[in-house]
């Protein structure tokens, strides 16, 4: 596998896994970066150089040309047609992929959480061109996950049959994936499409599920609940669930959570929109009615664009409905 390796988008999850990139892969290969915002740029290769090489380009067709294996994650569809798609600065526009084999053709990445049918057409449109293979690699874990280096993926490809040895690609894949995820974490789902089929479901959950511990706990402290003794009782009940013990919206009751840190974003509020509309459309098109998506989606409308909601943690949302602050 060629040692270098190119990475799109230095955003708030970017920017922790293309650092777990260059501190895990060959330190000798050059990290080559791109983001729209390029402070976030130099500030990377500011804090990065001192472990191994990186270097900034100016579009991702660059990036396209000086490395096989390139990693991107970007807010939306559009913004992943815009890297890949792009006929003068995207991928598509770089030149095709030198060698037809699966060891040393281009390898992407893609861990942006958007809709299966752009991922799709992304990866015919690349593959007519010669440009080598898209693989939809969406991540689940957040911005402390992303940081940590301990990501699920959730892989839109086939894993070789077990007693099978790994095919190149899924090989390749399972080698970068690691550099920023956790080894037992990297699930291959089948198919092109199924990695974000899959994410889309558990964003689908962890997005609605939030807005229930919201709701309980706005209502449960204004009942006159004793806030940690409320989220004990979630907790050793059947309530409990992951977003309550980690994303939990009331300050003060998890320390860890962006609630207690003046809901400092894991996951923006406005983004709980895009998030929960996913799934609602992925439902809606296979004939299942979403109704707590589309009643989420009534509430994440009004609060996305609220000043008390945007660029804050979605935990806020709480705030929003009233919960009491302590």
């Amino acid at each position: 596998m060629e040692k270098n390796i190119g990475f799109i988008g230095l955003g708030a999850m970017g920017y922790g896994m293309a650092a777990n990139v260059r501190q895990k892969m060959d330190p000798s290969g050059i990290l080559y970066i791109n983001d729209v915002y390029r402070p976030s740029c130099e500030k990377f290769k500011a804090e990065f150089s001192a472990v191994g090489p990186v270097e900034i380009l100016d579009s991702a067709k660059s990036i396209a040309e000086k490395a096989q294996t390139i990693v991107s994650i970007v807010p939306t569809g559009n913004n992943v047609r815009d890297v890949y798609l792009d006929p003068s600065t995207g991928v598509i526009a770089a030149r095709p992929s030198a060698d037809s084999s699966q060891n040393s053709q281009r390898l992407y990445l893609e861990c942006s959480t958007i809709d299966v049918a752009t991922a799709k057409d992304v990866v015919a449109q690349l593959k007519d061109a010669g440009m080598g293979s898209y693989v939809d690699t969406p991540v689940s874990g957040g911005k402390p996950a992303a940081d940590k280096g301990t990501l699920s993926f959730l892989i839109g490809a086939p894993e070789a049959h077990e007693g099978v040895e790994l095919d190149p690609i899924a090989k390749r894949l399972r080698v970068v994936a690691g550099y920023m995820g956790a080894a037992d974490k990297a699930f291959f789902c089948g198919k092109a499409g199924n990695g974000l089929g899959a994410k889309i479901c558990n964003n689908y959950l962890s997005c609605t599920i939030l807005l229930a511990n919201c709701e309980a706990m706005a209502f449960g402290r204004r009942l006159g609940l004793d806030k940690h003794l409320l989220h004990k009782v979630v907790h050793n009940s059947t309530g409990q669930n992951f977003m309550a013990d980690h994303v939990a919206p009331v300050p003060g009751v998890v320390p860890h959570a962006p609630s207690s840190n003046g809901y400092k974003p894991g996951f923006k509020a406005q983004m709980l929109v895009k998030d929960v509309g996913l799934g609602v459309d992925a439902a809606r098109s296979v004939g299942i009615t979403p109704s707590i998506g589309d009643a989420a989606m009534k509430v994440y409308q009004k609060a996305g664009v609220d000043e008390m909601c945007i660029d804050r943690d979605g935990s806020v949302v709480y705030r929003w409905l009233g919960g009491p602050e302590d």
